[in-house]
């Protein structure tokens, strides 16, 4: 509420109060939209869940805040900036203001950038992973890896494009690493038809991501029950193969790899259901293993000292979502936020994903990974 008053109480007092003496109906439509965005931002904060069931009322409203309450806030501290700069070295040219101006059509650019092409585009992004201690008959084996799909506010386009050139890839294998739904598995509706087309020689198996739980959801217990199986049958329903702290052995003639399942394990305690003790019990110690994770915080926290897992593929970050000049917001709270990591002989693969409870992104292309197996 305050960012978006401040700007336009600093242009007002500064640039327009003297002008408008007696104007009302210049004031008052000076701050109309100022007090509708506080009640759209009223309104939101009012909704029960985490985000409105109609994404698009988030949707607008972030656009609204990215062209019109954002551009003034950069420009409102710009223009401050450089009248203080005037004052101390008693000058009246103030440059604050055409910079202020400039970085606020720039913000308005990225915006619309964002929202209507950016989140659109589709990357294909290749990684190969060699490693000694994979079995002969599983060289050259291929795994198409898509994270974070959100179907609930994902364009159609982009997950139809994305499923039709995952199939083109003729893949071994198809994992999806958590985050199908935004809030609710009633989302999921609009899109089985869509997903139910993957196809892979050795099927699609998938994991539970933190949307894919009830944790953003303000329901009774009982509610929750029922709306996290509705996920699972769902998944089912599409032909998929939910792991949930479980594992799988997947054969070629005589040789055989693991392909294990944790559910979502996260810095955020109450949001940790993840057990690797079940999800490796039984497995040998000198087995092959490709380890489905949906956090990625959990490779070094977990994984590498209380498992023997050779890969693992994570998302959950959305590699950021936007990137500028190398600078990148997922690097504040994520070592490992987009792309292949090695440590040792043992690596992550963290997928930035198709989409995103917002559909922006700028400089991260939404993508997903065909990663080759080699000896």
């Amino acid at each position: 509420m305050i960012l978006i008053a401040l700007p336009d109480l600093y242009v007002y007092w500064h640039y327009k109060r003297r002008k408008w003496k007696g104007g009302f109906l210049k004031r008052l439509f000076w701050w109309m939209p100022c007090l509708l965005m506080m009640a759209y931002t009223l309104y939101l904060a009012c909704q029960p869940d985490f985000a409105p069931a109609n994404h698009y009322l988030l949707d607008v409203y972030l656009i609204l805040l990215g062209v019109i309450v954002i551009p003034k806030v950069v420009y409102a501290f710009c223009s401050m900036t450089g009248l203080l700069y005037c004052r101390m070295v008693r000058s009246k040219q103030n440059y604050g203001n055409l910079i202020g101006l400039l970085l606020g059509v720039f913000v308005v650019y990225v915006t619309l950038y964002s929202y209507f092409i950016g989140s659109r585009k589709l990357a294909v992004r290749q990684e190969t992973f060699t490693s000694k201690e994979l079995p002969k008959a599983f060289d050259g084996y291929r795994i198409v890896q898509f994270s974070d799909a959100h179907v609930g506010s994902i364009p159609l386009s982009l997950l139809e494009e994305a499923v039709d050139s995952m199939n083109a890839q003729q893949p071994d294998l198809i994992v999806f690493t958590g985050d199908l739904q935004n809030i609710r598995p009633q989302e999921l509706d609009a899109v089985m038809p869509i997903l139910s087309r993957l196809q892979a020689k050795d099927g699609v198996y998938s994991i539970l991501g933190n949307h894919d739980y009830t944790f953003y959801m303000e329901d009774d217990a009982e509610s929750d029950i029922i709306n996290e199986e509705m996920m699972k049958q769902k998944q089912h329903a599409m032909g998929w193969k939910l792991l949930l702290d479980e594992h799988v052995a997947l054969k070629r003639g005589g040789d055989e790899i693991v392909l294990a399942g944790m559910e979502n394990l996260s810095q955020k305690p109450e949001q940790s259901r993840g057990d690797v003790g079940k999800t490796m019990k039984g497995i040998k110690e000198k087995a092959f293993v490709l380890m489905l994770q949906h956090d990625p915080s959990a490779w070094k926290s977990t994984i590498l000292p209380e498992t023997n897992a050779q890969l693992t593929l994570s998302g959950h970050t959305h590699g950021g979502q936007f990137q500028l000049f190398g600078l990148n917001p997922a690097s504040i709270k994520y070592d490992e936020y987009d792309g292949m990591y090695q440590e040792n002989k043992r690596a992550l693969n963290v997928s930035s994903g198709l989409g995103g409870l917002v559909p922006f992104r700028f400089g991260v292309t939404p993508e997903f990974v065909v990663i080759t197996l080699r000896r």
